[in-house]
């Protein structure tokens, strides 16, 4: 056990979190980044995680709770096609928390931005009744090549995916069914689902290499597969179709809903926070990457599957909890 933070001091904070975390260009009012080339242009994202909203301190560990503060920002970094480099991170936390709580959340931040690599380079801490983190994103975007944006989807193209579907979904229906992490059943597939709605998995590098290889538009799957495929047609002015057995639920997202008695769709098409990376290209689809649907040009609806409008439509709105995907979905 650590010591409440209040008896630490703000700089007592920050030197553990520093501590936990070390970077050489953490310290000063303000830290400089020196870009890997001339050609390079800075992307920036920032995110908020805020308990009992955002993760519970019963279902996740500080650890956890850090590492996929980390995913979270750094998808966004990614579906521009840009590398991460560097966080800031902004703590409020009430006085009376366990510092190794802090320390334990900077580490999961220190090793999972280690893995591109990046470093948490400052940030903030005040006090709050809430224990509330607040990450800033940097990252390059190298060459000539334009970022990948929303609205950079064309007709003829390709849908394609990196990463997982209905993972999290599926992982937060367990915990929230049966209240703690040690009372779902024993199972390697339903322990592979909570682990990835604790921490979602990213694969480094997958934007740029869809940016090097002729991706136009990309975002990350974090309000639900179907608003942010609805999303990128509506910026782009075209309708994407997606291929029905190409986001089929796998073993794993079956067995939960077996289990829970669910439609394992509706984790595919609404849930959230998988941060699986989905663009459109013109080429041949890249390492890491699958086929996911095809872009036609804009129809009546937004977004298909198998040229039908979606059954499910709903996705994560943090002020209405969810959102139609045919309305405008807030985006940082």
């Amino acid at each position: 056990m650590g010591q409440p933070i209040r008896s630490l001091g703000e700089r007592g904070v920050i030197d553990a979190i520093r501590s936990a975390a070390p970077s050489d260009m953490n310290g000063d009012d303000a830290a400089v980044l020196s870009p890997s080339s001339f050609a390079s242009k800075t992307v920036c994202s920032t995110d908020l995680l805020v308990e009992g909203q955002h993760f519970r301190s019963d279902w996740s560990t500080p650890y956890d709770v850090g590492r996929r503060a980390v995913v979270q920002n750094f998808a966004d970094i990614e579906a521009m096609g840009a590398r991460p480099v560097a966080l800031l991170l902004g703590v409020a936390a009430p006085p009376n928390l366990d510092s190794d709580v802090l320390t334990g959340i900077a580490r999961g931040i220190a090793d999972e931005a280690g893995r591109w690599p990046a470093e948490l380079v400052g940030g903030d801490v005040v006090t709050s009744e809430r224990l509330t983190l607040s990450i800033t994103a940097i990252g390059e975007l190298a060459g000539p090549a334009p970022a990948l944006s929303l609205s950079g989807a064309h007709p003829g193209q390709t849908l394609i995916a990196s990463g997982r579907l209905g993972y999290s979904a599926a992982g937060w229906a367990l915990l929230e069914h049966f209240g703690s992490p040690d009372a779902i059943p024993d199972s390697e597939h339903l322990q592979t689902l909570v682990d990835a709605f604790r921490v979602p998995s990213l694969a480094r590098a997958r934007g740029t290499v869809a940016r090097s290889t002729g991706a136009t538009a990309m975002t990350d799957n974090s309000d639900g597969l179907v608003v942010d495929l609805s999303t990128i047609a509506r910026a782009s002015h075209v309708t994407i179709d997606l291929d029905k057995d190409a986001i089929a639920p796998d073993p794993a997202v079956r067995e939960a809903a077996r289990l829970l008695g669910r439609d394992p769709m509706e984790w595919i098409c609404q849930g959230g926070e998988d941060h699986a990376l989905l663009a459109t290209t013109g080429a041949d689809i890249p390492s890491g990457f699958r086929f996911l649907g095809r872009v036609h040009k804009q129809g009546a609806e937004p977004l298909t599957i198998d040229g039908q409008p979606p059954t499910f439509t709903l996705g994560w709105d943090p002020f209405g909890g969810e959102s139609f995907a045919g309305e405008s979905s807030g985006r940082e």
